[in-house]
C-alpha cells in the first residue's frame, strides 16, 4: 500500500496535465512487457518493424535497465495541462548534465550498461543530444499516429473531472480515479506491493491519464517540482484492439443502420477521420452523419488542437443505452 497524506491546502494545488513524455514512457513499458501489458500487442505487431528503421537505441538503452528504472529527467512535470512535445524536449536537453549522468546509471546499477547507456558517464552532453533526437524519432512512430485519440480521451476524462467538482466540491478530484486507489477524505492510498507513506510536502499532485498506462497506477514521488500519478482514463479500452461495438437494432430501426453505428462507437469521444476509419465510412460520409447527429442534439463538437472531436450528448447518451 502506497499511502499519500494530504494537507488542508492540497487539495486546492490538484492540477491535471496530459504529458506527450509520460505517453512516451509508458508506451516503453507497454513495448517491453507484452503480459502485463497486454492489450496493446496490436500496436506493438505493428510498431515493431517501423521502430527497427528508427532505430532509437539511446532512449531504448537509457530506459531499459534490468530493475525496469526510468530516469525522472525524462519526465518533467507540466505546468500547463496539455504541453507540447518540443517544449518537454526543451527541458529535458536543459537537465543538468550531472543529474542526467547520475539518473541514467542508476537503471543500470549493478549491471554492464550497453554502450549507449554507459557513454553518458563520459559524455553526458552528447549521449543528451542523442536521447532527445531518439525521442522524437520514436514518438512520430510510436505515438503520434495515436496521439489525437489519446488527446480525445483524455479531454473527456478532464471534462468529467471538472463536471464533478463543481457539482460535488474539489474532492470529488482526486475520488473514483482508478480501482486500485481510494480516498478517505485526507490520503490517497494505491493498492501495490509496496509498503510507503508519503506526503506531498508543499509540492502540488499533477494528475495525468496516459493512454499507453494500462490498467495501472504509476507513481512520480521524487521529482523535484512536484509529485504525480499517471493513470488510464476512462474509455481506455476503445483506445486499443477492440472491436467495434453494434448498434442494437432498435437504435438501428430509429436512426438508421450507419448513424446508429457512429452514435454507439462515440461512447468515447472521437474525430471525424477516427469514425470514419473505424466503421469503414469516407470522411466526408462520417462527417454528414455526425453533422446530421449533432444537428438532433445527439452529440456535441469540442474542439481538441487542431481536430474536431465529438461526444454523445445526455440526449445521445440515453439513447444509446435505451434503445
Amino acid at each position: 500500500m502506497i499511502q499519500i497524506e494530504f494537507a488542508d491546502s492540497d487539495l486546492a494545488r490538484v492540477r491535471f496535465g496530459h504529458s506527450p513524455m509520460a505517453e512516451v514512457v509508458t508506451s516503453l513499458y507497454a513495448l517491453r512487457r507484452t503480459a502485463k501489458f497486454w492489450m496493446y500487442d496490436a500496436w506493438r505487431t505493428a510498431l515493431l518493424p517501423r521502430l527497427r528503421e528508427a532505430a532509437p537505441r539511446t532512449l531504448l538503452a537509457v530506459t531499459g535497465g534490468p530493475g525496469g528504472y526510468v530516469p525522472d529527467f525524462l519526465t518533467p512535470l507540466p505546468v500547463v495541462a496539455r504541453p507540447a512535445l518540443a517544449g518537454e524536449l526543451a527541458e529535458i536537453a536543459a537537465t543538468p548534465l550531472d543529474r542526467v549522468a547520475m539518473e541514467v546509471a542508476a537503471g543500470w546499477a549493478g549491471t554492464e550498461a550497453p554502450p549507449e547507456a554507459g557513454r553518458f558517464a563520459t559524455d553526458p552532453a552528447g549521449g543528451l543530444a542523442e536521447l532527445v533526437t531518439d525521442i522524437r524519432r520514436y514518438f512520430a512512430v510510436a505515438v503520434a499516429p495515436h496521439w489525437p485519440r489519446l488527446r480525445a480521451a483524455v479531454e473527456a476524462e478532464l471534462a468529467q473531472r471538472a463536471a464533478r467538482a463543481v457539482e460535488h466540491g474539489p474532492r470529488a478530484l482526486v475520488t473514483d480515479l482508478h480501482p486500485g486507489l481510494s480516498w478517505d477524505g485526507s490520503a490517497l492510498r494505491l493498492a501495490t506491493v509496496a509498503d510507503r507513506e508519503s506526503s506531498l510536502d508543499g509540492h502540488p499532485l499533477t494528475l495525468m491519464p496516459a493512454g499507453f498506462s494500462g490498467p495501472w497506477v504509476h507513481t512520480v514521488m521524487n521529482a523535484p517540482d512536484g509529485r504525480a500519478l499517471w493513470y488510464p482514463p476512462h474509455g481506455l479500452g476503445r483506445l486499443w484492439d477492440q472491436p467495434v461495438p453494434a448498434p442494437s437494432e432498435a437504435l438501428a430501426a430509429l436512426l438508421g443502420p450507419t448513424r446508429a453505428a457512429v452514435l454507439t462507437l462515440l461512447a468515447e469521444p472521437d474525430s471525424t477521420g477516427g469514425v470514419a476509419k473505424a466503421l469503414g465510412l469516407a470522411p466526408a460520409t462520417a462527417s454528414h452523419h455526425l453533422t446530421t447527429l449533432r444537428d438532433a442534439g445527439l452529440v456535441a463538437a469540442r474542439r481538441v488542437g487542431r481536430r474536431l472531436c465529438y461526444a454523445r450528448t445526455p440526449l445521445g447518451q440515453s439513447l444509446a443505452a435505451g434503445a
